[in-house]
């Protein structure tokens, strides 16, 4: 099985950081295609950000020319994932909606630690369109960038205390709201005793079950085909 999953920014230390994640988390045989966009922001913090980051992955993944099973979407909050999977004819898995499915499975309320308050919003508006959002009781920002994020103590620091924010508001379970998070999910919630979930790691492990349940996006309206038609490019 071969599994493709890109990276939302044009940072090549962030792709390799969630390729070692994937590859953690994947089964014996799966194999990992971490890739990074060729153009786009360096780090996705907003609504500019995001939807150049989902003109960008989509590019990516049409020019795509090795097979593979599946695609994961390792940018949280960020648009593009209903795109994707007009575009392509494997699954589609986007870390946020699986990450909050699993929480949802967990416990009866989850919530979302992420990097800058800016994201909230737009990380607010991806589980509702996912269908997850009523189970959320709040989306916490760490007050870390993106780019921030290699501090290893400054972020388990910065990620503990959104982490307690989130849990004293009533939270069950904790999601890890950026893919550059991916690796802190157990520290993380062995100091704070309740379930913490990696959104790497769940996206690549659903997106095994879907493959191997030989199951893929339905065609029957929503995610038809796109229309043919002339479209242009950047080259």
């Amino acid at each position: 099985m071969r599994i493709v999953v890109t990276n939302c920014n044009t940072t090549e230390a962030m792709t390799k950081e969630i390729e070692a994640g994937a590859r953690a988390a994947a089964s014996p045989g799966t194999e990992i295609l971490a890739r990074t966009p060729r153009w786009g922001p360096e780090s996705a913090e907003g609504w500019l950000d995001s939807f150049l980051s989902a003109a960008a992955v989509l590019d990516l993944l049409r020019g795509l020319d090795e097979p593979f099973d599946a695609v994961v979407l390792a940018g949280f909050g960020e648009h593009g994932r209903e795109g994707a999977r007009e575009l392509l004819d494997v699954p589609v898995v986007d870390i946020t909606e699986a990450a909050a499915h699993l929480a949802c499975l967990l416990g009866r309320r989850y919530g979302v630690v992420t990097t800058l308050d800016r994201t909230c919003g737009l990380i607010e508006d991806s589980l509702h369109a996912a269908g997850v959002a009523q189970n959320c009781v709040t989306v916490a920002g760490a007050g870390l960038g993106v780019l921030e994020l290699t501090d290893e103590r400054r972020t388990e620091s910065a990620l503990l205390t959104a982490g307690r924010r989130a849990r004293d508001a009533g939270a069950e379970v904790l999601v890890l709201g950026c893919a550059g998070m991916t690796g802190l999910d157990r520290k993380i919630g062995a100091m704070l005793d309740i379930p913490v979930i990696d959104g790497v790691a769940a996206a690549v492990r659903l997106a095994e079950s879907l493959v191997a349940l030989g199951l893929k996006t339905s065609r029957a309206g929503s995610y038809a085909r796109p229309l043919d038609k002339r479209r242009t490019w950047p080259h």
